[in-house]
């Protein structure tokens, strides 16, 4: 049975660690759960907001409604053959908690995917990757909650809409489903993605020729936490903004300034470039103000040194943008969700 919470600080359940306070918290344990919480008169008398690990939002203000964490758990093996596996998860299953037991089963396809903060449940709204791998090369179908008429729906790889850090369920169906599990076809017989650089580097150095699912997730998980800081020691949601994809000519033309920039061809016209790369040459790599800055390693990231608002980080964000664009021309799209106040 759940319960409702009122006046909740959300400092422990985002991982930017900002004291915000929410009117209403619930957290859902139960699927069955779900249908009385929807059909109650506190959830048609305020708004919501859904959450699982908290990893990939800002607040800027106290959020007046109820904030629904999702923690559903369970993993399930649904079918297999032998090439492949089929597993449902529950969407409250921690994610890198989901990639260990694959791991450790010798299921292939989520390994590059190893120490990505966050819940089973957003690794398909966000389509997360990382390393050459993108979530949605796995996932099979997404089962979810309709809000409005409380019942189960599912919906295809192809229905997701999947994009780069994007779906159908950060744009058209956000906020209008709950998802509750997701099921991923992973491979038996799995192809090893040692595409990047810094993934064949650190196997190099290992002296490993030919390297297992758990030497690619140990490999990953060293690059991890070498560039990234701990959330648990330095609030922060990983990589702030996206990496844009430009034109080939725009690419070009960057490149003549800046020979040292990487792309990564997408198609015959464009190119994805890394935004840490235009950051750093604008100037923000490990800048601070007050008590926000960008990790000295890694400039895509900022962080909440100690006890920064939402506000103060999002400030601290549009500098960076506007400092981008006048240098390069490009407009940085955060990939972070910004939270801003609800009106009521």
């Amino acid at each position: 049975m759940y319960s409702i919470q009122e006046r909740v600080n959300l400092f422990p359940f985002h991982t930017f660690h900002c004291h915000v306070f929410s009117k209403y918290f619930i957290e859902v344990k139960q699927e069955e759960d779900l249908n009385s919480i929807l059909s109650s008169k506190i959830f048609s008398e305020n708004p919501y907001f859904i959450i699982g690990g908290g990893s990939n939002i800002l607040f800027l203000h106290d959020y007046e409604g109820i904030i629904l964490k999702i923690s559903l758990m369970g993993i399930t093996l649904i079918t297999e053959d032998s090439d492949t596996v089929v597993i449902k998860v529950g969407a409250g299953v921690i994610w890198d908690n989901f990639v260990s037991f694959c791991v450790k089963k010798n299921y292939g396809g989520i390994e590059n995917l190893s120490l990505i903060p966050g819940t089973v449940g957003a690794s398909p709204i966000q389509n997360i990757g990382a390393y050459g791998v993108e979530i949605k090369e796995c996932i099979e179908r997404v089962y979810a909650l309709d809000v409005i008429l409380q019942k189960e729906c599912s919906f295809s790889a192809e229905e997701c809409q999947f994009d780069y850090r994007n779906s159908i369920f950060k744009n058209s169906l956000k906020g209008k489903k709950i998802i509750t599990k997701v099921l991923f076809r992973l491979s038996k017989k799995p192809k090893i993605n040692i595409s990047y650089p810094d993934v064949q580097k650190k196997l190099k150095e290992r002296g490993i020729l030919y390297p297992t699912l758990l030497d690619i997730r140990k490999a990953i998980i060293h690059i991890r936490t070498e560039k990234l800081p701990d959330p648990h020691v330095l609030g922060n949601a990983g990589s702030f903004f996206k990496n844009p994809i430009i034109s080939f000519s725009d690419f070009q033309r960057i490149q003549k300034q800046y020979p040292d920039i990487i792309g990564y061809k997408q198609s015959h016209s464009f190119v994805k470039i890394p935004a840490a790369f235009l950051i750093e040459k604008s100037g923000w790599k490990g800048k601070r103000i007050g008590m926000v800055g960008t990790y000295p390693k890694q400039p895509l990231v900022i962080v909440n040194y100690d006890n920064a608002t939402g506000k103060e980080i999002w400030d601290f964000a549009r500098m960076i943008q506007k400092s981008v664009f006048d240098l390069f021309g490009i407009q940085l799209e955060p990939e972070v969700n910004i939270h801003y106040k609800t009106i009521i």
